[in-house]
């Protein structure tokens, strides 16, 4: 969906009714934003089951504390926050899947000295790309072994294709760090992708 698109979906949501507590609304909301909002959430904890769990638990407390929405972004942006934040939470307590750490992403970042690559990329083979019939599992592998924070910038940002601004204030870091970390992640998938498509 374009970031107009995104844009025009959203603006139809009467906030004034929602911090009301007119259900109706906020039933609206839930209805709309459930698919996409599942398919974040699951990204995140990588399980069907705790996604629907967490997803659940993520509008039981939007609803719980609309008395809190501040409007300084779009409901939906603060709802995802709190889907993120819920979902981080459990995949913590649940710490069920390895992924790299973070000294794995300084190794994965390209080498430079003197402002020149130490290493180049070679061009990835478009036919040996065409041979991998399972490649779409292959990048969301390599998504999933990305840290948490790192794994969420991808989704929200290269797979949602939400804005800078909006992923900065659903993460709660600012814009620059949020560029920083979405680069970061990119060089790390390119690394870990560089063997399959090569």
């Amino acid at each position: 969906m374009s970031t107009k698109a995104q844009a025009a979906d959203r603006q139809d949501i009467d906030v004034d009714a929602l911090l009301d507590g007119d259900r109706h609304e906020f039933e609206k909301v839930v209805h709309r934003e459930s698919p996409r909002l599942f398919r974040v959430i699951r990204r995140i904890v990588r399980d069907d089951d705790e996604a629907e769990s967490v997803m659940q638990e993520t509008y039981l407390q939007a609803y719980l504390r609309l008395g809190s929405f501040r409007r300084e972004s779009t409901f939906t942006t603060w709802l995802y926050a709190i889907g993120i934040n819920l979902a981080r939470a459990a995949l913590k307590k649940s710490n069920r899947f390895s992924t790299l750490e973070e000294a794995d992403i300084d190794r994965l970042q390209p080498r430079f000295n003197r402002g020149m690559y130490i290493e180049g990329f070679e061009s990835w083979n478009p036919q040996k790309i065409a041979e991998i019939q399972d490649r779409k599992r292959i990048i969301h592998h390599a998504i999933d072994q990305l840290p948490p924070d790192y794994r969420t910038i991808v989704v929200l940002r290269d797979i949602e294709e939400l804005s800078t601004t909006e992923v900065a204030v659903m993460l709660n870091v600012s814009e620059g760090a949020a560029r920083v970390r979405l680069h970061r992640a990119r060089q790390a998938l390119r690394q870990i992708l560089d063997e399959h498509f090569r």
